[in-house]
């Protein structure tokens, strides 16, 4: 197993461009947090040609809701969830310039089209681990839509957040790459 690369936010495309399907990568920084309704108001904003209420070019956006954040901690548990749910609006958020995302689970062709012609990167984070993910939140700061809930747009200071890169900047996927060694077409 290879040692996970270090790299802090915001990406530059240097970054983005050295990073392949399969590598495991140490995230620091700010990540936003952002899920289904935060990203249907960003794809509406951009429609209507109004500002939104973060930088796309400068963000790396995860696709998480954090639980209620328990006494003497910063945030409560927090994992990825699944990224499909997104696919609909994200090609737009990256043709605006989105590099990064965050989440679990596959990206449609469109998805993958849009990282590949604008030189994005999509991370998936491991399911499952959201409380132990929450030890490397250090600071939590409430952003936009507000009446969302848990799933309002949050910055996050993250240091050594662990993650691997699924999809890269050339249209490389880890699962169809691992599907394709193991011969797996559904079980």
């Amino acid at each position: 197993m290879s040692t996970p690369q270090k790299i802090k936010t915001p990406l530059t495309e240097e970054v983005i461009i050295s990073l392949h399907a399969g590598d495991m990568v140490l995230l620091s920084g700010e990540v936003y947090t952002a899920r289904d309704v935060a990203h249907r108001r960003l794809y509406e904003s951009l429609l209507k040609g109004e500002k939104l209420p973060i930088d796309l070019s400068q963000t790396v956006l995860f696709y998480a809701a954090p639980s209620p954040t328990p006494p003497k901690k910063v945030i409560g548990s927090i994992g990825p969830t699944t990224s499909y749910r997104m696919d609909s609006f994200t090609p737009k958020l990256i043709e605006n310039g989105l590099r990064a995302m965050i989440g679990k689970g596959n990206r449609s062709a469109e998805v993958v089209d849009a990282i590949k012609q604008h030189k994005a990167v999509y991370f998936g984070a491991i399911g499952g681990i959201a409380a132990l993910m929450s030890q490397c939140v250090k600071k939590v700061e409430m952003i936009a839509y507000e009446d969302l809930g848990p799933e309002a747009i949050r910055k996050l200071a993250v240091i050594d957040f662990p993650l691997v890169v699924i999809n890269d900047f050339e249209g490389n996927d880890l699962y169809s790459a691992a599907q394709q060694k193991w011969h797996i077409s559904g079980c």
